[in-house]
């Protein structure tokens, strides 16, 4: 590994200049009234593994187009009133796995809620929801970065940030959690679908996004050969005539335009020497940021930033934030 990016005292000023389409918010705003008009349906079926200090549910909830998304909730068997809740999202190829291997936030005291990705869950740990592509699709390069990616009503992750958003309101809508003190995490694509749901989803208390992906993508594509950006330039490499057509669409998925439309406090992390995820295109999200915030960085590390430094980070956000 070396340092293959800006030096730190640039990474702090970097501010590139925004391409925020001017129908974004409006596209948005039809996005998720066209999901609210499916029934939430939130479903919260106990599940018993032997475990005496939490509690397990397994979580189904309608996502995009009213489509059924799976996912996990746990909470601390002892409590007492409502709980805040963090909401998880989950990093690139991974899917929700087995409820037991996600106790820890409740151990801590907090109601739990960890999205699966759709058509994910196969490349590092199992998941079980499929991806329906109902407004239709493109060819695509292998993986999920190009689906859909000719049109911003057909790509990819409108329906994953779409899940997102119903995912806290499923959370929200259990009986032990409170509503108001929700906040929001993941690593790498889950630290990209957290930016997109504190753009999207403004009276969140507090947004968490490790080392994100999905941030400044006309940079990222250009100075790393790393997958999954490289799914775009590989793409882009067979479709020459798509270029302008293909960063039209990303610019509507953007981290650092969900960044700049977020008043959300917020913790993030970075890895100077990342090779996935750029630190310059961490640091154009955070920069764009007007809300509160903090970054943690982590100067030797690649994309696994700063792992359980980070979540011991975390946990102490959140204690100051919730008790």
């Amino acid at each position: 590994m070396a340092f293959i990016d800006m030096p730190l005292e640039e990474l702090r000023t970097y501010q590139p200049a925004l391409n925020i389409p001017a129908d974004f918010d409006t596209f948005w705003v039809s996005t998720l009234e066209s999901a609210r008009q499916h029934d939430l349906n939130p479903v919260f079926e106990p599940v018993d593994y032997g475990l005496k200090l939490v509690e397990i549910y397994d979580v189904t909830f309608s996502g995009y187009a009213g489509q059924r998304i799976r996912g996990w909730f746990v909470l601390p068997r002892e409590r007492e009133g409502t709980l805040p809740c963090l909401v998880e999202y989950i990093g690139y190829g991974g899917g929700r796995g087995y409820g037991f291997e996600h106790i820890f936030w409740a151990n801590a005291g907090y109601a739990y809620f960890i999205m699966d990705t759709r058509g994910q869950g196969s490349a590092w740990r199992h998941g079980d929801t499929p991806d329906l592509a109902p407004d239709g699709d493109n060819a695509q390069y292998p993986g999920f970065m190009t689906r859909g990616i000719l049109s911003p009503a057909t790509y990819y992750y409108r329906r994953v940030f779409t899940d997102a958003v119903r995912a806290i309101e499923a959370a929200r809508s259990h009986p032990a959690v409170d509503a108001a003190r929700i906040a929001v995490t993941g690593g790498s694509q889950g630290g990209a679908i957290t930016i997109a749901a504190a753009g999207l989803v403004p009276d969140l208390q507090a947004a968490l996004p490790d080392v994100p992906f999905l941030c400044h993508f006309r940079r990222a594509t250009t100075i790393t050969d790393a997958a999954p950006y490289s799914e775009i330039s590989s793409y882009l490499r067979v479709h020459r005539n798509k270029v302008e057509n293909v960063f039209h669409t990303l610019a509507y998925f953007d981290g650092l335009h969900f960044a700049a439309r977020s008043n959300v406090p917020a913790l993030y992390s970075v890895g100077l020497m990342d090779t996935i995820c750029p630190p310059s295109t961490v640091f154009a999200a955070y920069n764009h940021l007007n809300a509160p915030k903090e970054i943690r960085i982590y100067e030797f590390n690649n994309h696994e930033g700063g792992a359980y430094f980070q979540t011991l980070e975390k946990l102490n956000y959140l204690k100051r934030l919730w008790g």
